[in-house]
């Protein structure tokens, strides 16, 4: 027994709202002598005729029903075709994002600001929150892109470098600190009350580990630490693009003397999950953005 072809819906279709076999052929672009072809099959198949004449230009009442149907399942087909082909081009889709906010709010923005139109029909999710959680994220398949620093946790991702952002203090203007013509040494802050910070925290140098033992303030939010620094509270250690994206107006930044004192971010996926398209276009885009924020940055796969 034949199967219905959804190109035979559509051939009946393009007759029946043409009215005659030239006008339905030009439109399909086959031959007036294979659509009249195609006709005579659906109908055999039907067990009754699609049309009152062979003019073609009235249906009967079988040829209504179907019509009706075929109409329906057309635009049903097509909007499936336009979305399969639309995913994979990178046009369509669903992205979902976890980033470290100094990320968040300097090289994301350009990304979109430069790459919007990319994704005009893709809906994307970003998340901004610390490294801890988006490695539980990604964990959970919660998210498909995280960007974030892992330390030891790569185990089952897949990882790329994105960029080195190096630690330097943050003091208030008028502190002695904020004077120095030259990178701060270590010993220049024992005798300093320290505003430790998670991320500060992470830092592996034996003088960095004593300072933050003695530290008496610790606070997590940047707002919080700015704030403290502003009123001269005491002096932070944070990487300069976390600097960068917080509200750091008035306030001084100076690198440190120890070259090693730097965080370093990567871009991050599970390594047993297909990406997406749209994803993968994404991935590329922050690639690109952060090798000219963040000169001499280099990617590198270290899955």
């Amino acid at each position: 027994m034949m199967a219905l072809k959804i190109e035979m819906l559509r051939g009946f279709a393009t007759v029946a709202r043409s009215g005659n076999l030239s006008d339905a052929a030009d439109t399909l672009g086959r031959t007036p002598s294979a659509v009249s072809m195609m006709l005579k099959q659906l109908e055999s198949h039907l067990g009754e005729p699609l049309f009152e004449t062979d003019r073609k230009n009235k249906l009967t009442a079988l040829g209504a029903f179907v019509l009706e149907q075929a109409e329906r399942e057309l635009q049903q087909f097509d909007n499936t075709v336009k979305a399969i082909e639309g995913f994979a081009k990178a046009t369509h889709g669903h992205v979902r994002i976890a980033t470290v906010p100094s990320v968040a709010g300097t090289i994301i923005p350009q990304v979109f600001s430069r790459y919007i139109n990319d994704f005009s029909n893709v809906d994307i999710e970003i998340r901004d929150m610390d490294s801890s959680s988006i490695l539980h994220e990604l964990s959970r398949d919660r998210i498909d892109i995280g960007i974030a620093t892992i330390g030891e946790n790569s185990v089952g991702l897949h990882s790329r470098h994105l960029l080195s952002d190096a630690f330097g203090v943050i003091c208030a203007p008028d502190h002695p600190l904020a004077s120095s013509a030259a990178p701060i040494e270590w010993a220049e802050l024992q005798g300093e009350r320290l505003i430790a910070n998670s991320l500060s925290a992470g830092i592996t140098a034996p003088e960095s580990r004593e300072l933050h033992a003695k530290a008496l303030l610790s606070a997590h939010n940047l707002t919080s630490i700015m704030g403290m620094v502003r009123a001269n509270i005491g002096i932070t250690i944070l990487p300069e693009m976390a600097v960068r994206a917080a509200n750091s107006d008035n306030l001084i930044f100076k690198p440190l003397a120890d070259q090693q004192a730097k965080r370093q971010i990567h871009l991050l996926r599970r390594a047993d999950s297909a990406i997406s398209p749209a994803a993968r276009l994404l991935e590329e885009h922050i690639l690109e953005c952060a090798a000219e924020m963040a000169p001499g940055a280099r990617a590198r796969d270290l899955s």
